[in-house]
């Protein structure tokens, strides 16, 4: 054990002791920037910026509110936030005091928060004041939440009443880090827990096959960090470059500002890159720092990559995985855009990384097939979850052996690249973000006309897939799709309802066991495409 400027070193694999050692040796220089820009009611929002001293210092005083609360290591605490400079603020507190993150999203109905604070046992809830309304009252709905902190404009004096010393609790590396949560095939999502470990050992592999990072480097984050991009925040962190963050994705202001900042790094899913390389001033921009553009949460066209790199040059990354076992491939643009004889790589998600196992199964029995042949793609990494939390009868189902059941049908070629071809279950992937088609059919059944209820992907040109719904309602019945679609909103958000509504009075088809034939709706939608996913 090697003492440097009073810190203990030695093998240190916790994300709080990682990112304190970096705010030292990199005090002065920035650690992060918000962008700016323009708010939600057309006033200019500032652009402001921490170093990595003014960041851990609001972290540690973060760290000791929450504390003061009478939190407890270990403790869940909720956050709902858009990518703003006080986000940092849990991300390092939560971290110093050794409390659990669970992010919320934005995008979510509230019975979605009530639920992901509930199953967790979330004591806290931090919520920033945009998002405050939406869940005004929500600790009558959630027993375990004991304290809500509203980032209203008494924040920063609450913040700035608390000590700025370290409250320095051990945290051991199986200690959990952060609890993100994926949709679920009941309407119910299911939370991923990762150590901090394991978190470590994801962003390892996710900087792997990347261009080295350099003091100062800056990395876009035009998503939530709650989502993909939050994946890059922590190696940035640790190896001194900057996190930039953008509240709400604009387009406009996403294309100026990647020019601006000198954006090196980003993560992007495809429809965000679709619509930055699409941009009226794309191609008479200056894109010479990008160095690693990340493409990931979603399929991506093959006519979107040959765009984006004419555009931005050969900065394009593609990598796969899912929230509970990311990422276990990746491949470069050398790589991606190459010609490979016996295998397709603008088409494929790549070659298995060196530290994890890539295998496909028989979707029935978990078995291997040939080589070659279609099949479950299952997972094994370091990054993987070890299990859903509190949830053993989804684990048993996802996890065998040790591998992860990914849920995805696909194929790797004997040069090891990956081709993913379709889902062994119903999940539509639109604009990144999961769909589950059971959650929205639960939906439509409430409504007292509804008899019945399909939903499922269709290809989009903009998301890549979209909810689209067959509806079985009363012959009696007097209710538009137009109202079906708002009900589907209103109970689970904007992104969740069905693009189309289609009303029929006959049965819907089934299978021999009765359970409704979605494949049988979806097929005709897809006629012409030579995978069951789309891309944007």
């Amino acid at each position: 054990m090697v003492l440097v400027g009073g810190l203990r070193y030695g093998v240190v694999v916790d994300v709080r002791t990682l990112m304190r050692r970096s705010a030292q040796f990199h005090a002065d220089r920035p650690a992060v920037i918000e962008a700016r820009g323009r708010r939600v009611d057309g006033t200019e929002r500032p652009r402001r910026e921490l170093t990595f001293a003014q960041a851990w210092d609001r972290g540690v005083r973060m760290a000791n509110g929450l504390l003061s609360l009478g939190l407890a290591p270990g403790d869940r605490i909720g956050v709902l936030e858009d990518n703003t400079l006080e986000s940092v603020d849990l991300f390092c507190g939560a971290a110093i005091a050794n409390l659990v993150r669970v992010p919320l999203y934005p995008r979510n109905s509230r019975d979605a928060h009530v639920h992901m604070l509930s199953h967790t046992d979330c004591r806290a809830l931090i919520v920033s004041g945009s998002h405050a309304e939406a869940v005004a009252g929500i600790e009558q709905d959630v027993d375990s939440l004991q304290h809500i902190v509203t980032r209203d404009t008494s924040y920063e004096q609450w913040l700035n009443s608390f000590s700025p010393t370290d409250p320095d609790p051990v945290v051991g590396e199986d200690d959990w880090f952060i609890i993100r949560h994926t949709g679920g095939t009941t309407g119910r999502s299911k939370g991923v827990g990762y150590t901090h470990k394991t978190w470590l050992d994801a962003g390892r592999d996710w900087f792997y096959a990347f261009p080295p990072v350099q003091m100062g480097d800056v990395c876009q984050h035009a998503g939530p960090i709650s989502h993909g991009s939050g994946y890059l925040f922590t190696p940035m962190w640790l190896s001194g470059g900057v996190n930039l963050l953008i509240p709400k994705f604009d387009v406009d202001e996403v294309v100026a500002t990647m020019e601006t900042e000198k954006v090196a790094y980003g993560f992007l899913v495809p429809a965000m890159l679709n619509a930055i390389v699409r941009h009226p001033t794309a191609t008479s921009r200056d894109w010479s720092n990008l160095r690693c553009i990340q493409i990931g949460g979603a399929p991506i066209a093959a006519d979107t990559a040959l765009l984006a790199r004419s555009v931005l040059g050969d900065c394009l990354y593609q990598g796969y995985g899912q929230t509970e076992a990311v990422p276990i491939t990746m491949m470069g643009p050398t790589e991606w855009f190459s010609t490979v004889k016996g295998s397709d790589p603008l088409r494929s998600a790549g070659r298995p990384l060196p530290f994890g196992d890539l295998a496909i199964v028989d979707p029935d029995t978990a078995k291997p097939v040939a080589g070659g042949e279609e099949g479950e793609i299952a997972i094994r990494c370091d990054g993987q979850m070890s299990g859903f939390w509190r949830n053993e009868q989804a684990t048993e189902e996802r996890l065998k052996d040790g591998w992860v059941l990914t849920g995805d049908i696909g194929r790797i070629d004997a040069n090891g690249y990956l081709y993913v071809l379709d889902r062994k279950d119903d999940m539509i992937i639109s604009g990144g973000f999961n769909i589950w088609p059971a959650e929205l059919e639960n939906a439509l059944a409430s409504h007292p006309d509804v008899i019945e209820a399909a939903v499922f992907g269709v290809p989009h040109e903009r998301w890549g897939e979209t909810p689209y719904a067959v509806v079985q309602v009363k012959p009696s019945s007097t209710v538009t799709a137009d109202q079906l679609i708002d009900l589907c909103r209103a109970e689970l958000g904007s992104y969740k309802k069905p693009a189309v509504v289609e009303l029929t009075s006959d049965e819907l088809p089934k299978s021999p066991v009765g359970k409704l034939a979605r494949k049988t709706l979806r097929e005709p939608h897809w006629a012409g495409f030579d995978r069951r996913v789309a891309g944007s």
